[in-house]
This record gives C-alpha cells, sequence and structure tokens, in this order.
C-alpha cells in the first residue's frame, strides 16, 4: 500500500485549506480504531473530513458521510466534547518537510487559539494527539507510555513535543545541480536508493514516479547516467519544488497507485476531480480489501471447521440408524425361539433354527447361563431397545441435517464471493458475518447492532430481453430477494436441493420471459451455487407467491411448490459474467 508522503499531504493541506476554512465543527464520529470524521460547515457546503492514523494508510482528506451506527469510541466522544461548536481556523505545519499538521480551533475567526489538534502523518508511528492553548496534551488516539519510547512519550497533562527532528538536508529550488548531483553521487549506488537516503520529504513511491518521469530506473546505478540524465532528472526535481511552492497538483492513477503531480499516463479511464477523492478512493479501496480478504479467511474456516463437525455427528447418528435397523431381527429370532423352546439344550451357546417364512437355517447366539426363556426376553429388550433409539436418533439426525444444509447455504454465499471488486462485497461478507453471529455460530466481542436498512446491493445483469436479473450475495439478501421485493409478475430460481443463491427474473406487467430469458437465469443460478464446477444442474423455477419460509426456519432456508426445471450450465453463466466484464452494480 502507497503511504501517504510529504508531497501527498502538502496537496491535501491545500486543498483542504481553500475549500474548507473557516470552518464550523458540528460533529465528531470515530469511524473505526484508527480513524475519526470531522463534520465540518462553511458558509456554503457541508461535509465530513477524515483523519487516520492507521499505520498503513494515515491521512488527511475530505471524505464519505459515515455509517449511521451508534459511535462507542472515548477518543472521539473527548473530541466531541472539547471542539464541538468551535471554528477550525487554520491547519499549518508544525515545521518545514515534517508530516505533522496542526488544526487550529477558536471560537470565531481571529480570535486566540483554543485548542490544537496536531496530526502526525508518521506511517507506524501515526498518532493524532489534542493539546489545549498552552500546549498540554489533553487526549490522544493512541498514548505512549515511558516504557513504550524513552525518546517521545505521549500522555495526558505533559507538553506536546515535537517529533524527533529529520537530519537529512532539506530539498531546496536555490541549490545548484551541481551540488545536489554531488549530493546524490557521494557515495555510488542505485539512483532511488541514493535519492532517499540523500534528502528528506521523499518516500519510495515519489523517488521512483519522479526518477521513471525523466526517462530512467530506479535500479540505475548513479555512475552509469550521462549529463543529459542527470539534467533531465534536475528539471523533474525542480519542478517538484516549484509544484510545492506554488501548490499546483494534479492527482491521477497510475500503475503501483496514484500521484499527485500528474507526471505519469493515468492508468484508469477517469482520474478523480480532486486529492481529496484520489486519497479517500485509494485508502478507503484498499483497506477494504484487506479487511474482505481477512473476513472471509475467517468467515471460511469457521464454515469449514462446522461443517466438518457436523459432519461427523451426522455420520455417528446414521450409524445408530443402521444398527437399528437390526430391530426387526432381534424380535424374529426371539419368536423362533419362544415357538421352539423343545430344542433348547442347557449350556447351548447356539442355536439353528429353520426361518418361519423361508425354511432357511437362522443361527440364533444364546447365553449359556440362561434357559430358553431368558434369552427369548434378551432378543425382545434390544429389539425394543433399538426401536427407541431409532426414535430418539432420527429427530436428531434432521436437525443436524437441517444445519449442515443451512451451513452450506452459507458457504455457497460465501464461495460466490471469491475477491473484493466494490464496497457492496465487502458489505455483503459482513452480512454474513452478522447472520451467523445472529444464528450463535460466531461470537461478537464487539457486540455489533443488525442492521434494518434493506439489503439493495444484490448481484445485477441483464437477460437476453432486457429484463433485469437479481441475484442475492447472502442469505440475508436471499430473504430479502424472495420476500420483500418479489413481484407477481416475477420468476423466482433456485438450484434444486443444492445450496445456492436465490434467483429473481423481474418482469413489468403483462411481460412474458422467452426461453433464453429462462435458460439465462437458470444458467446463473447454477453458477451461483455448491455445484458451480458441474457441467449441468436442475434448477426450479416457480412464481414467488409459491415460494413460503416454514416457522423457524434459518435466514435464506425455503420450500417451494408447483415448480419447473431446467437445466443449468455453470460454465455459460461464467461466459455470461466475462463477456459482460463481470460489472455488476
Amino acid at each position: 500500500m502507497q503511504p501517504a508522503d510529504f508531497t501527498t499531504l502538502t496537496a491535501a493541506c491545500s486543498e483542504l485549506r481553500h475549500g474548507w476554512l473557516p470552518a464550523r465543527l458540528e460533529q465528531v464520529y470515530q469511524r473505526d480504531r484508527h480513524t475519526v470524521a470531522l463534520s465540518l460547515r462553511t458558509i456554503d457546503r457541508r461535509g465530513w473530513v477524515d483523519i487516520s492514523w492507521h499505520p498503513q494508510a494515515a491521512r488527511l482528506c475530505a471524505g464519505d458521510p459515515p455509517p449511521r451506527t451508534p459511535d462507542t469510541f472515548t477518543f472521539s466522544q473527548q473530541l466531541r466534547h472539547q471542539l464541538g461548536g468551535l471554528a477550525l481556523v487554520a491547519i499549518t505545519e508544525v515545521a518545514p518537510w515534517e508530516r505533522v499538521l496542526d488544526l487550529q480551533f477558536a471560537r470565531r475567526p481571529g480570535d486566540p487559539i483554543l485548542w490544537h489538534l496536531y496530526v502526525e502523518i508518521m506511517g507506524k508511528r501515526s498518532n493524532v494527539i489534542l493539546a489545549n492553548q498552552d500546549n498540554l496534551i489533553v487526549t490522544a488516539a493512541h498514548q505512549v507510555s515511558d516504557r513504550q519510547s524513552s525518546v517521545r512519550p505521549i500522555q495526558t497533562g505533559q507538553p506536546y513535543e515535537m517529533p524527533p527532528a529529520l537530519t537529512d538536508p532539506a530539498p531546496s529550488k536555490n541549490e545548484p545541480q551541481e551540488r545536489w548531483q554531488e549530493r546524490i553521487t557521494l557515495i555510488p549506488g542505485q539512483l532511488g536508493r541514493q535519492m532517499l537516503k540523500s534528502y528528506r520529504g521523499l518516500s519510495s513511491a515519489f523517488v521512483r514516479e519522479m526518477v521513471e518521469a525523466a526517462g530512467l530506473e530506479p535500479a540505475q546505478l548513479t555512475d552509469s547516467l550521462s549529463e543529459s540524465n542527470w539534467q533531465q532528472l534536475f528539471y523533474r526535481w525542480q519542478e517538484w519544488l516549484q509544484a510545492l511552492e506554488q501548490e499546483r497538483f494534479q492527482p491521477c492513477w497510475t500503475r503501483e497507485g496514484y500521484s499527485v503531480l500528474g507526471w505519469v499516463d493515468s492508468e484508469r479511464k477517469s482520474d478523480p476531480a480532486s486529492v481529496s477523492e484520489l486519497l479517500n478512493t485509494y485508502y478507503t479501496g484498499k483497506l477494504n480489501q484487506q479487511e474482505f480478504k481477512q473476513l472471509r479467511h475467517q468467515l471460511s474456516q469457521k464454515l469449514s471447521n462446522l461443517l466438518a463437525k457436523l459432519q461427523l455427528k451426522a455420520n455417528t447418528f446414521s450409524e445408530r440408524l443402521q444398527q437399528s435397523d437390526e430391530a426387526d431381527k432381534y424380535r424374529q429370532q426371539a419368536d423362533l425361539m419362544m415357538a421352539n423352546l423343545h430344542a433348547w439344550q442347557p449350556g447351548m451357546k447356539e442355536i439353528i433354527l429353520a426361518d418361519f417364512e423361508t425354511g432357511n437355517p437362522t443361527s440364533i447366539p444364546l447365553e449359556p447361563e440362561k434357559n430358553a426363556v431368558q434369552n427369548a426376553q434378551a432378543l425382545y429388550r434390544r429389539n425394543q431397545k433399538l426401536k427407541r433409539a431409532r426414535a430418539a436418533v432420527e429427530p436428531l439426525l434432521a436437525e443436524v441435517q437441517a444445519e449442515i444444509d443451512y451451513l452450506e447455504q452459507v458457504e455457497s454465499a460465501l464461495s460466490g464471493l471469491d475477491a473484493y471488486r466494490e464496497p457492496a462485497d465487502l458489505q455483503a461478507l459482513e452480512e454474513i458475518r452478522d447472520e451467523l453471529i445472529s444464528q450463535g455460530y460466531l461470537e461478537d466481542p464487539e457486540h455489533r447492532t443488525q442492521s434494518e436498512t434493506p439489503a439493495t446491493n444484490f448481484y445485477r445483469y441483464q437477460s437476453p430481453s432486457g429484463f433485469e436479473l437479481l441475484i442475492g450475495r447472502n442469505n440475508r439478501q436471499n430473504d430479502q430477494l424472495s420476500f420483500r421485493l418479489a413481484g407477481d409478475y416475477d420468476v423466482w430460481f433456485h438450484t434444486q436441493e443444492i445450496a445456492g443463491s436465490h434467483v429473481l427474473l423481474r418482469l413489468p406487467p403483462g411481460s412474458v420471459a422467452e426461453e433464453a430469458d429462462l435458460q439465462f437465469a437458470a444458467d446463473l443460478s447454477a453458477y451461483y451455487s455448491r455445484a458451480r464446477q458441474s457441467e449441468q444442474v436442475p434448477v426450479v423455477y416457480t412464481e414467488p407467491k409459491h415460494v413460503y419460509k416454514p416457522k423457524g426456519a434459518k435466514p435464506g432456508m425455503v420450500v417451494y411448490k408447483h415448480e419447473r426445471i431446467l437445466w443449468g450450465r455453470p460454465q455459460e453463466g461464467s461466459r455470461y459474467l466475462t463477456q459482460a466484464g463481470d460489472n455488476f452494480s
């Protein structure tokens, strides 16, 4: 993940100063453990500014409105209490070439500064610190004790101190090329590495961008560059310093991440309109991707373990049922014994008697210490015990099998979310996690509250005739699709007796789906199921009014009637997605 360097931070601050100062602070909301959002109102607009001290994604930029969920973090409550209603009047750098900003708050523009919110964008040491007008620390996002750092502890009640000063030379527009080149070539080595060692305010991503813009490679050796190479690189160096001085920036996407100088050809169709949009899109996407990968792995492991345990339990119950199938055999043996008491002799360990129906000889094991009647009574008791076992085990097996069917349905939804492509993918994954928490399969250490907002981020496609096709990403969306959204004219699809997504073909009143539309829906139903790797999969379709949810059934579990069957082709479904570029809204 590309870190926010000095150039990026300067561009973001320049944009915020021109667009958001002065502004009234109306609200503070903490999005997560590493990000707070400040709600600001200016004369002509209102919006949110994100401040993040994430070790990999620390940043300061305008952001999206936060979700409507309770904020339970202490840090945001302290900021809200001290800064609420005050005016943000300045955003300044505390020292040249330092990635530390001072957000200054007063009662109104022109009044004395009451509070300083120091934002330190320094990788894994990033922090946000609130200090009063005497520069005493009141609260911090991350407090550092004397044991953690003897160089710079950060604790409430202590004076705010700057981070240790940088020792590398500061870039200067007035420095001649000869002196600049001399610093970089003092010790021969790779060009990119020597630039990083020679000056402050640089990052690996930015050095690579500058060197490539000059037509060079970061891995080139300094003693291999020609005079024209050095002149071209120095030209870019001066261009960078001039852009910082004039606050002239051009946000764009690059092959590795982003740029705020526009030196490279954009790797996307459209560049962001602002630096804030660039940073917000990039870091939100990267963090979502990380969270998606971790959460998907966690859920996949949990489901695999649960299904393995349940399958073992189901196998045990099945074995006990197979044993109970012998109940009738013991009753028949007992009847044979009672009908042939005269054939028994004391001390017998086995008796062979003719079967009532076939006449074939039947061997019956005996207990030598018991007489014939006692042996028959033992066989009757064994018959009754196995019959009772069947009556007890059958409902247990049915319950376990229903649980397996449900978890396989969840697993099928999880397999459909194979990679992060858009925020809706992470939301769908979080809904699966919340569903498993509500069903008691996962613990909820953060005590999340279930969102009641209707799910709307289904997979969306168009059938050959132009009808909309909706596919649930998880069980919550499956229920939403089947019981809240489905209309009288729609057609409902699902793989027959195979876990998979609920699929809804939306039809306007009076419209009739063609065979191609039905086959299209069947193919995608097969693709979004556990039978994705099969060549053909039976898919049922019916009217939504014939789909029911049994009382007490788990999310996504339904019964249906008046169904018809089509054979879905998962590979054809995959081909549809490839042709469409897998673009779902």
